[in-house]
């Protein structure tokens, strides 16, 4: 039994799928790169300079939560007066 033309050549069965069906040859190609780019993409984000941001809160900072309500006075925020 011969084996399979693919495992045997797999240059010349690639030019051949380039050829005679590109778009399954394609959508192989970017499937392959995705497994790639999780581990190349985030190391390259960070030598460039990038952060990830800060995580977003899940609670309202002045809540109380043994009352209902809100307990002591209101904080007004500075530097944001008309002048």
């Amino acid at each position: 039994m011969s084996t399979p033309q693919f495992w045997s050549t797999p240059f010349r069965y690639i030019r051949w799928a380039a050829h005679e069906k590109p778009a399954i040859l394609a959508s192989l190609c970017i499937g392959f790169m995705g497994p790639v780019s999780l581990a190349t993409i985030p190391p390259i984000r960070r030598a460039l300079g990038d952060v990830d941001p800060e995580p977003v809160p899940l609670t309202y900072p002045s809540m109380n939560l043994f009352n209902s309500y809100k307990t002591g006075p209101r904080v007004i925020p500075k530097g944001y007066d008309d002048e």
